[in-house]
């Protein structure tokens, strides 16, 4: 997995590199400024030919000390370099104030200062034509909102684009949190953002991959340093909650030798006569993601719909608690999903209740192998289940059903039903970011995940998956992994099943709702446009011949 960093995740690392005697803070921000270079003309290899001008803004900081080197070194090439300052030089630090001296001694600086704000007619000079421009300005550690000034420069990004000018940001676009992805005030959009050592956690969230548009990562050679990852910060291994992964190619997703039961028998509760499609589309992902088997619990009236549309997923007649207790007493059936079409009737209400209280009748399989899945085998206990959809509205209206999550629940909330089900942590996030860091997605779902003391999965294309331990990783579809036709009727009922289909299987909660969400992207990126909530189980055979199963 790759490992996502704060701003003081990156401070930390930083220091614990320089602290360890291996490296110097200004020899970091040479290798930063050597490695912007390197990327730029690697995503643009024809600025490496012929004559060149870059217009170089330079903020108060270090990012405006990697702003230097970079200038610096594009100026040893050939390139005309106009550079500007925000800030006053005297009040640079240490290191950056030596590349900014370093730099003086080549070329001219324009200055301008941030407090007070300027006249208005005292804003950033262009050139009349220019090739690239590099923001510097503000990096990973902005706390102060990007306005003023800044928003004259962020307004003129847009012309700057038209007349073909390349915006590389240095770390993060100026005016982005780094650790939330939100925008603190404006902010300048890029054409590439070159970040160092890792990519940080905004440029994956919220409003990150809009204005970061391509990511580079620089290597600036702190990798076998001491405590180079979070996982070592501070000298010890850290708690979950301190690293935040982005999901990547899931494992363990092969079948070995057994019958249809040893890979999982997976129950979908439908609703009523007309409301099965949902569960039917949960009920094929969880069928073609391996469970062994998958049953429907219907009412009574809606069992010939369902059958003149199912063939190899099983049907059972659900009228009331009393016929779900005695299907439940096979503990064959290991997993459940609730919620997609389901209905939010007292009937549905006890149906809930009865199944966050069953516990199953099976044998313990004993311990487990460190980092494997538990196996689809018999356990007693409660039941692993996905609750979606009509099934979060219940939640959200009834406390006492509420208290009844668990640590084998997985909800899967898109926005909308995540301001039900938390409507003090929604408001909180949905305030206007002015100050950094911001609270983020993944703060809402990681406080959301020990409220509810289960496993949440906070639907979007910044897909967060956080358990009630801190554990975190952020599924996103951005980038070279945007996928927006996923954003289609049913294709959530759909990743409902798909993650019931793995618990079924035996991964455990959060294993398999990071799972589940990866296949859902990678199946809608196989299909391409024109996908419907339908194709996408059928794609998985093909995602899962990519994986080489």
């Amino acid at each position: 997995m790759t490992e996502l960093l704060t701003a003081a995740q990156m401070r930390a690392i930083e220091q614990a590199a320089i602290e360890s005697g291996n490296v110097a803070g200004l020899e970091l921000m040479e290798r930063a400024g050597q490695g912007a270079v390197g990327a730029i003309l690697a995503e643009w290899p024809e600025l490496g030919v012929g004559e060149h001008r870059v217009v170089v803004l330079c903020g108060p900081g270090n990012n405006g000390g990697d702003g230097f080197v970079i200038a610096r070194l594009l100026k040893e090439a050939g390139w005309e370099v106009d550079v500007s300052l925000y800030g006053d030089a005297g009040n640079l630090p240490p290191d950056a104030k030596v590349n900014y001296e370093r730099w003086a001694a080549m070329g001219a600086i324009r200055a301008y200062r941030i407090d007070p704000p300027p006249l208005v007619d005292d804003y950033l000079k262009l050139p009349d034509r220019f090739d690239l421009l590099i923001d510097a300005v503000f990096g990973s550690g902005l706390t102060r909102p990007f306005t003023g000034l800044f928003t004259i420069i962020a307004l003129g990004r847009e012309r700057l684009t038209e007349a073909g000018v390349k915006c590389v940001a240095v770390d993060v676009p100026s005016g982005l949190c780094a650790d939330s992805g939100r925008v603190l005030g404006c902010v300048i959009p890029a054409d590439l953002t070159v970040t160092f050592h890792r990519q940080k956690v905004g440029h994956f969230l919220n409003q990150g991959p809009e204005v970061s548009t391509k990511i580079s990562v620089a290597d600036i050679g702190i990798e076998g340093s001491p405590r180079s990852r979070v996982g070592a910060v501070g000298g010890c291994p850290a708690a979950p909650g301190d690293a935040i992964q982005l999901v990547e190619t899931p494992r363990q997703l092969d079948k070995f030798n057994g019958h249809k039961y040893s890979h999982g028998h997976a129950l979908i509760l439908s609703g009523g006569v007309g409301k099965g499609g949902a569960a039917r589309l949960s009920a094929r992902g969880a069928l073609r993601i391996g469970a062994g088997a998958v049953t429907i619990g219907c009412p009574p009236a809606a069992l010939i719909e369902n059958a003149a549309q199912l063939t190899a997923i099983m049907l059972t007649a659900v009228k009331d608690v009393y016929a779900l207790n005695d299907i439940l007493k096979d503990d064959r059936i290991n997993a459940l999903c609730l919620g997609p079409g389901f209905g939010v009737g007292d009937r549905e209400k006890a149906l809930l209740a009865a199944v966050l209280e069953h516990r199953s009748p099976g044998r313990d399989p004993g311990p487990q192998p460190a980092g494997q899945s538990q196996g689809p085998g018999s356990r007693p206990g409660l039941r692993r289940i996905v609750l979606d959809a009509d099934v979060l509205s219940l939640l959200a209206q009834d406390e006492s059903l509420f208290a009844k999550l668990h640590k084998d629940c997985v909800l899967t909330p898109h926005g909308g039903e995540f301001a039900r089900l938390f409507p003090d942590i929604a408001e909180r996030l949905n305030q206007p970011a002015s100050t950094g860091p911001a609270y983020s997605k993944v703060d809402a779902t990681r406080d959301a995940a020990k409220r509810s003391g289960c496993v949440i999965l906070f639907k979007g294309p910044d897909t967060v998956i956080a358990d009630p331990s801190g554990r975190c990783s952020i599924n996103a579809a951005v980038y070279e992994r945007s996928a927006h036709w996923l954003a289609t009727a049913g294709s959530g009922d759909v990743l409902a099943g798909f993650i019931t289909g793995l618990l079924a299987r035996g991964f455990d909660p959060m294993h398999a709702a990071k799972a589940g969400a990866w296949l859902h992207t990678e199946c809608a990126r196989s299909f391409g446009p024109g996908l419907i909530a339908e194709d996408l189980p059928e794609e998985l055979p093909k995602v899962f011949r990519t994986l080489g199963l």
